[in-house]
């Protein structure tokens, strides 16, 4: 074999290349600018430019760059790339796997799925993540805050505590009011074991339950009529009474609180007549109104009295707002006024009522307004502060004497009533109403003579005009008489007084606890699916979840929300399903 040596190789004219036409083989580096025509064998090291046509054969390389679009149309092997565009659809034909602690999410939008959802897993419904506003435990229900946040439903159950002995001797013409400067109960009363005497006694709430210190006597005299009041101005407890002792002179006297005892002033005559059914209310800036039958001429009258330190006097002249009357009762009702409730024994024994104004010390009324056209008696009544609206209680003597009550609404010197509704269908005695604050519930206690005269109170809600009552229950299981509900403020409990028929008709006393909550029919959220500390963020059973945080439920059974955010099979106020238990611990979320 011959050798070529050459160094340059050029075809038979010029700008064109020789022909091998039996091929060419180099056993060492061809170089050259550019190569057309179809490569067989391998190519080893670097390619620069472009290749054009198919490649049949491996490509082994430890990088590749391409600036442009690449299309395969059989399968592509890789072992590990950083991202995967695609604008097709991606078919993974071994499945997905993500790493721990990575998540899939759309880039924008919402990420879809297509299906019937059978074949997914590990995917929590009806759950949703909430910012929690106070400390929130595991199956909690709770109710949305107006900042969307969501806080534990809490509140108390209605209950009524144990009676307590106040006096160990018949008591009557209980009045009982609250000193909220003190913190304390204060029950004036006619003792019977010491002479019928005026005395009075300090109660101190602590739960349900309720102390007293001891009863000191405020009129050396028998006394009748006894209706007490506090002065929050000057922090003082005033005192009407009739002072058998002085002609049944209408008598008023100033008591001061001071730990479990009070001490009194010396009483003054605000009437120089024989005086009954006495009355009296607050009203602001140190003043009193007293309203009383006087027997001496047949007419009713108010008067203002204004306290000074331990005293009270009467400047003004007394008014009178009607004729002979019964069962008087004065309520204030805030803008220096007053509503009066009577029987005008006038006429048929109807009831009435008038609204007085205070302008110093002198009061005036507006005209009658007759609420209840037959026999009207033992009449109560409390101002909710709330609805802005007067509640009379009493005994509707033209309906089987059933205890009835109606809404009043104030209008300059004037008032209007809606309808009468029935809280109890059977007599009713001794009635008196007051105002709970916290729950906006009214509550009235009376003497039922349906039920072997027990003790029996019952909650009423005032909307518009009208009044809806709740199940009655009875405090005292004996006679009562000389009934006096007065709200603890500070408490928030209603104190019931009265005398207990059994044995010696002691003067008693009942802590009465009305139903609250912050639920209403409109705020319940769901059920905490996990225990979520105060500001954090956790998860809750919504609509249509189901809470697996619960223990004792009634498989099958509608549950509802009671007033401290506890599950029972019987609704509470308001009614409010929570849902339907699946299991003993687990309940479908759901509300009517």
């Amino acid at each position: 074999m011959s050798g070529l040596r050459v160094s340059t190789l050029r075809g038979e004219t010029p700008g064109t290349s020789p022909s091998l036409p039996d091929g060419a083989v180099v056993t060492d580096v061809i170089t050259s600018t550019s190569f057309s025509g179809n490569l067989t064998g391998n190519a080893t090291g670097n390619v620069v430019g472009n290749v054009t046509g198919d490649v049949v054969g491996n490509i082994t390389g430890t990088a590749g760059t391409f600036s442009g679009n690449v299309s395969v149309s059989g399968t592509l092997t890789y072992e590990d790339v950083t991202n995967i565009d695609s604008v097709g659809i991606i078919t993974a034909r071994s499945g997905i796997k993500i790493g721990a602690g990575q998540s899939v999410s759309a880039v924008s939008g919402i990420a879809t799925y297509y299906g019937d959802g059978s074949q997914l897993s590990g995917i929590e419904s009806g759950v949703s993540n909430f910012v929690a506003s106070g400390t929130i435990s595991n199956g909690q229900t709770v109710i949305v805050t107006a900042d969307g946040t969501v806080k534990a439903v809490s509140g108390v159950n209605q209950s009524v505590g144990s009676p307590t002995v106040f006096e160990s001797a018949s008591s009557t013409y209980i009045s009982a009011t609250y000193d909220s400067n003190s913190n304390k109960v204060v029950i004036a009363y006619q003792d019977a074991g010491n002479s019928n005497y005026g005395t009075a006694v300090v109660g101190t709430v602590s739960g349900t339950s309720i102390s007293f210190g001891t009863p000191t006597v405020f009129e050396s005299a028998a006394t009748q009529y006894i209706s007490a009041t506090f002065d929050s101005t000057n922090n003082k407890v005033v005192i009407a009474y009739e002072d058998d002792a002085n002609s049944d002179y209408g008598t008023a006297v100033v008591g001061t609180v001071s730990g479990t005892s009070i001490s009194f002033g010396t009483p003054v005559v605000f009437e120089s007549f024989s005086t009954s059914y006495h009355s009296i209310a607050y009203i602001g800036s140190g003043k009193v109104v007293i309203s009383y039958r006087n027997s001496s001429d047949s007419k009713s009258y108010a008067i203002v009295g204004t306290v000074s330190g331990t005293s009270i006097s009467f400047g003004g002249a007394r008014t009178q707002f009607t004729n002979l009357s019964l069962y008087i009762k004065t309520t204030y009702v805030g803008n220096s006024k007053v509503v009066i409730a009577y029987r005008d024994t006038n006429s048929v024994s109807e009831g009435a009522a008038k609204v007085g104004t205070i302008s110093g010390s002198s009061i005036s009324f507006g005209s009658a307004v007759v609420f209840e056209p037959d026999l009207f008696s033992y009449s109560s009544a409390a101002y909710d502060s709330t609805n802005d609206k007067l509640v009379i209680a009493y005994q509707d003597g033209g309906n089987s004497n059933y205890g009835t009550a109606i809404v009043g609404t104030v209008s300059g010197t004037s008032i209007s009533f809606g309808t009468h509704v029935v809280f109890e269908s059977a007599s009713v005695v001794n009635i008196s109403a007051a105002y709970d604050s916290n729950s906006g519930k009214v509550v009235i206690a009376y003497t039922d003579y349906g039920n072997s005269q027990y003790g029996t109170a019952i909650v009423g809600t005032v909307s518009g005009t009208s009044i809806s009552f709740g199940t009655p229950v009875v405090y005292e299981s004996n006679q009562t008489e000389y009934i006096s509900a007065v709200y603890d403020s500070t408490n928030e409990k209603v104190v019931i007084a009265y005398q207990d028929g059994a044995g010696v008709n002691n003067g008693t006393a009942v802590v009465f606890q009305n139903a609250s909550t912050n639920l209403t029919s409109l705020n319940y959220t769901g059920i905490a699916a996990e225990a979520i500390a105060d500001g954090a963020t956790g998860k809750v059973t919504i609509l249509g979840g189901v809470n697996t945080g619960q223990t004792g439920l009634t498989t099958a059974r509608t549950h509802y929300i009671q007033n401290d955010g506890s599950l029972a099979t019987s609704a509470g106020s308001p009614s409010v399903v929570a849902g339907t238990a699946i299991s003993a611990s687990k309940l479908l979320v759901w509300k009517s």
